[in-house]
């Protein structure tokens, strides 16, 4: 891509649940504004808001909990500026069919859940508590990861499992599990994952930040236009392992539940929803503000600006 603007952007693993990323990338939405973006996936050992310390990125994706935790322990901010997820991606699933689930079905019962992230862990605890159901009362394994957890649930270990896409629609095709709970709709909205840099980039790559997230708005728009089967056909490059039958129906499950924000604005409401939950967790120890981790200048510029233009 002659003359384009190299970027690099660290996501934590790789997942259907950040299709905005790769319907900007693959649908030509980053190109267009003379950006030639790298998607790299932290690995063992690389975590995104590390790379971002270490200057191997100028941009990462994930949760605003990464930031907290940065913050908590004494780190360098990393604010976040463009929304991404709205609600939280994961699914609770059954060994067994129960459809007359209630929370109160899993006390006694152990649920693998992910490991490598804590957000999903730290939203089930809100979730079983706002339901009545003391955590301690169930035991939620985050020891395995993922392709071990998978393996571990398949081979007979534990009562539910809580997994992302495309594992959720691969369970239930093969008839291995069966879904009990969106923990989309069970957390409610909650800005899940967005994109973060760090201060030195907000202030000296503004340039380069507009551009990226008037491509990223332009890829919302678009998503919010149509429905799962051209979204699933253009994130397509990104999931070669990924069956067309089960890609298309992990985004209709996430186009339904309105997992994908509508703009890349993040409203204190939601951050503070957000760090109620990491707080209430212990994942965090103390409130951070919402002015020193969130930064919505340049997606109001670039919102306002779509607006003044239509």
């Amino acid at each position: 891509m002659s003359g384009a603007r190299r970027l690099t952007i660290y996501e934590p693993f790789r997942s259907i649940f950040y299709a905005p990323q790769f319907v900007a990338l693959y649908g030509g939405h980053f190109a267009g504004e003379g950006l030639d973006v790298q998607v790299e996936t932290a690995g063992r050992g690389v975590t995104t808001t590390g790379a971002l310390i270490d200057g191997h990125a100028e941009i990462a994706l994930g949760g605003i909990m990464r930031s907290l935790d940065v913050a908590d322990r004494g780190g360098p901010s990393l604010p976040h500026f463009a929304a991404v997820n709205q609600r939280n991606g994961f699914f609770l699933l059954s060994r067994e069919p129960r459809p007359g689930f209630a929370w109160a079905d899993v006390v006694g019962k152990t649920i693998v859940s992910f490991a490598e992230a804590p957000t999903p862990w730290q939203c089930m605890l809100t979730v079983l508590r706002k339901h009545g159901v003391d955590p301690a009362t169930v035991r939620i394994e985050r020891t395995l990861p993922l392709p071990e957890a998978l393996a571990a649930f398949k081979n007979g270990h534990g009562d539910f499992f809580e997994t992302g896409q495309p594992f959720t629609e691969r369970l239930i095709a093969a008839g291995a599990a069966h879904l009990v709970a969106s923990m989309g709709d069970a957390t409610g909205p909650v800005p899940f994952s967005s994109y973060m840099t760090t201060e030195r980039f907000l202030r000296d790559g503004r340039d380069v930040l507009l551009r990226f997230t008037r491509a990223l708005y332009r890829a919302q728009r678009w998503m919010t236009g149509v429905d799962a089967k051209p979204i699933a056909e253009v994130v397509a490059p990104a999931f070669p392992d990924i069956d067309q039958a089960i890609r298309l129906r992990a985004v209709t499950r996430y186009l339904g539940q309105d997992t994908w924000a509508r703009d890349p604005i993040l409203e204190r409401p939601g951050y503070e929803y957000l760090q109620q939950i990491l707080l209430d967790g212990g994942f965090i120890t103390r409130r951070h503000r919402y002015d020193d981790l969130i930064d919505t200048a340049i997606a109001r510029d670039v919102v306002g600006d779509a607006a003044r233009r239509s």
